[in-house]
């Protein structure tokens, strides 16, 4: 009897504790968690009658940045973090200019870099104007004072929403001098030892007939790519779209579908560290919010119909 009984007590508590592990951090900021229709994100707190966007986590899940845009504001970088199982409230960063603005943060697959874009001067005597990139380094004390990247980056006037893989790729958009706004691309540069030798358009695959095409996540395994512009064959403005890496050749964009994309603008997509969930924004001109939706299933019904053409 006593076999049975410990038995039995051992399988709760197996069966708790596996509860407990798959409880990801996120459900202790919002406890509606999406299937495959996509939930406005932590509504009242994160996504609020301001203009949010771009939003990030740590691997652990255990603190996020995103943007904000207050009306008649320029954007700026909000913080938040998991201490004691408890979120604390949206916060401006740590890093917030106090000249210039700062939007799209992104922390890199390890952990250990965040990246953000800001207009503030690269340094007290180069005052250049321009949208830079600059990241702060994880330390044992926390994050640490952020620095612009350097060459061949700071040789742009305009680098925005930059994500980055595990091997150190980052994937940005950018253009050359005189591109209009609407005529920007994505562009990568890769890593070699150590550095970053040049920066470089990506092929047709990727920039593909369109406008405004931007604001690429890339996978940290480099998979698959996630970013958005605006086609005649989309479903209004600006719609999310997929590309797939297969062997080292980018497949063509393929549409999220209709239950994400819709006649509003869709942009700045971003999975979580477990690859759980799909976060991206929805909105007009002057208003939206940062939506959430599980990814998997979307990815995979794609890849199997990307399949079988």
């Amino acid at each position: 009897m006593k076999t049975i009984y410990y038995t039995l007590l051992i399988l709760v508590f197996l069966c708790f504790s596996c509860t407990k592990e798959n409880q990801s951090n996120l459900m202790l900021l919002d406890a509606k968690i999406p299937t495959d229709t996509p939930l406005i994100f932590r509504k009242g707190i994160i996504s609020t009658n301001n203009y949010e966007f771009a939003i990030t986590f740590t691997p652990e899940m255990d603190e996020l940045y995103f943007t904000r845009r207050k009306p008649g504001e320029n954007n700026t970088i909000y913080s938040m973090q998991l201490v004691d199982d408890k979120w604390s409230s949206p916060k401006p960063a740590f890093f917030t200019a106090t000249e210039g603005w700062d939007f799209e943060p992104h922390i890199n697959p390890k952990g250990d870099k965040l990246y953000f874009g800001s207009t503030r001067p690269l340094n007290d005597t180069l005052k250049l104007s321009g949208l830079h990139q600059w990241y702060s380094k994880k330390e044992s004390k926390g994050w640490s004072t952020p620095i612009p990247l350097e060459k061949p980056f700071v040789d742009k006037s305009i680098i925005m929403y930059l994500t980055s893989t595990e091997e150190g790729n980052l994937y940005f958009t950018t253009g050359e001098k005189g591109d209009a706004p609407e005529d920007w691309v994505i562009y990568n540069s890769i890593q070699e030892d150590c550095q970053y030798k040049s920066i470089d358009r990506m092929g047709k695959e990727i920039n593909a007939k369109g406008k405004w095409i931007a604001h690429s996540y890339i996978a940290p395994d480099e998979s698959y790519m996630i970013y958005d512009f605006k086609s005649d064959s989309g479903y209004g403005e600006s719609d999310l779209y997929i590309s797939f890496n297969k062997n080292g050749a980018w497949t063509k964009p393929y549409n999220l579908g209709p239950k994400i994309n819709t006649d509003q603008t869709e942009m700045a997509a971003s999975v979580s560290p477990d690859g759980k969930y799909l976060f991206f924004h929805r909105g007009d001109d002057t208003e939206g919010n940062i939506y959430w939706v599980e990814f998997k299933p979307i990815k995979e019904k794609i890849k199997e119909d990307v399949g079988n053409r």
